[in-house]
This record gives C-alpha cells, structure tokens and sequence, in this order.
C-alpha cells in the first residue's frame, strides 16, 4: 500500500484585515498573553524605518530560532539585509544577530515549529508527526533564523 501523495501547502495571501489582525496580535504578544509570541521589530531595507510583526520564538536545543512560516515575506527580507533583530515581549527588548541556516540544521527546528503553532500548520507539506528530515525538504519555503543574543 502506499502513502497518498502529499497535499500542497496552503498559499499564504494578505487579506485585507492583515493590519488589524497584526495590531491585535501585537498588543496581546507584548502583554505577554500569547506563549511563545513576541513582537518583531526589523529595520526596513528600503525605507530604514522600523517594522514590527508579532512571531513565534522556537527554543530547542538552547537555542533560539525564528521561523518563516508563510515563506520569505518582509520581515525575512530585512532581517536578512540588517543581519539583526529586536524581539519585545512586555517591557523587555532584547537584539539578537541573525544566523541563517541550511535544511539540515532547520528540519528539527521547523518540526518544532509546528509542534508549538497550530495555526501556520497548512502552509507545510509535512504533518506533525512526520520525521524532521520532512520538514528539512520544505526549508527553502520557510526560512529559519538562529537568533544570537547581541551583547549590550
């Protein structure tokens, strides 16, 4: 018998409550309501002003990484270019460097990732019970940022 073949991804696409939603998740992120959330604050690459999104920080292994879930979106994008980040939750900010890293090291870390967060899950091929070199397929789709505190 063999497995069905794989359902695709679901496409992400803004819709046009995004900026409410994003305001709303944000202010709940820095209250500290939503587990694991904090508010992403990025320097914009072509404006240089600061952008904020609120995300999930995966910890594993005593690390600390950023996913992408919906892919290589704005916020990636900036991340990428500053090669830093801040990431607040209530009255605490804190900067981190920004480590890109292949599919071999992001497997485990994506797994994680929708272990923890349920709502990105139809945008992976890969289930939560699949093993991580699944999700290390999908990594080109959902870039994974090793954060490296940034001393003071």
């Amino acid at each position: 018998m063999t497995s069905p073949e794989p359902s695709a991804p679901k496409t992400y696409e803004r819709h046009r409550f995004h900026r409410v939603e994003n305001v709303m998740t944000t202010v709940l992120t820095r209250l500290g309501v939503i587990p694991r959330s904090y508010v992403l604050t990025t320097v914009g690459r072509k404006s240089g002003q600061e952008r904020r999104n609120p995300v999930t920080v995966v910890e594993l292994d005593g690390k600390r990484w950023l996913v992408a879930p919906y892919g290589v979106v704005p916020w990636v994008l900036n991340a990428r270019a500053a090669g830093e980040v801040r990431l607040t939750r209530g009255f605490s900010t804190t900067r981190f460097a920004v480590r890109e890293v292949g599919p071999v090291e992001a497997g485990p870390v994506l797994k994680e990732y929708v272990t923890v967060a349920s709502v990105p899950r139809p945008y992976f091929v890969a289930t939560v019970d699949d093993p991580p070199e699944a999700f290390a397929r999908e990594a080109a789709a959902h870039p994974v940022l090793e954060l490296v505190p940034v001393a003071a």
